[in-house]
């Protein structure tokens, strides 16, 4: 049976992924897609209970290399329990965040060396990544206000601005080196406008 597709959505606090995921879910499953929709960190019990260990906020103050390889750790579960069988069985797998997160948040954003997560990303998932990948831009500004109107902020989304800044230069870092898997999504545009781009990059790969 022919391998699925495997496609990741990234983006800042408040750039409206979950918005997009819905769309992207029903455009596919009206194309006959049996499609796996999940999300990072999670996607099993046991990575959706280091979720909240990440997520939630602690007295005690969570190491940086502790956070990244918290991260990986719930990765390796939900790819080896989730993913790759979900793309070995020809589903498609759409994912809430994958490894490009860990080097925009982690990377830039908390400055642990890239290379330190390249060598991570290698053992805990190899050659098992995204086809494409669909980062939603959005100025800091506008996506932490939105964020802050829709529930109370967690851990990681009460960092300084300055954070989020290097978050998102990060990722659009990772989309200029690699444009042939990103399409940057234009997330300050209303929601036809952006399901239209999303639309736009999910025939391309229909096409493919």
């Amino acid at each position: 049976m022919n391998n699925g597709r495997f496609i990741s959505i990234e983006g800042g606090e408040g750039a409206g992924k979950s918005t997009s995921v819905a769309f992207i879910q029903d455009f596919l499953q009206s194309r006959g897609i049996e499609l796996v929709s999940t999300r990072e960190p999670g996607g099993t019990q046991l990575a959706e209970q280091l979720r909240q260990l990440l997520l939630n906020h602690h007295d005690e103050k969570i190491d940086p290399y502790t956070e990244l390889l918290m991260m990986f750790a719930a990765r390796r579960q939900h790819v080896t329990q989730v993913i790759q069988p979900a793309l070995a069985a020809g589903k498609w797998v759409l994912c809430d965040r994958f490894t490009d997160a860990s080097y925009a948040y982690q990377g830039y954003g908390r400055e642990l060396p890239l290379e330190f997560i390249d060598n991570l990303a290698k053992w805990v998932h190899g050659d098992t990544n995204p086809d494409m990948t669909c980062l939603l831009d959005l100025d800091i500004e506008v996506g932490m206000g939105r964020a802050r109107q829709r529930s109370e902020l967690d851990r990681i989304e009460s960092e300084a601005m300055s954070f989020f800044e290097a978050v998102r230069q990060g990722y659009l870092s990772r989309a200029k080196a690699e444009p042939q898997r990103f399409r940057v999504i234009d997330a300050s545009q209303d929601i036809p406008g952006v399901e239209q781009q999303l639309q736009q990059a999910l025939e391309g790969l229909l096409a493919e």
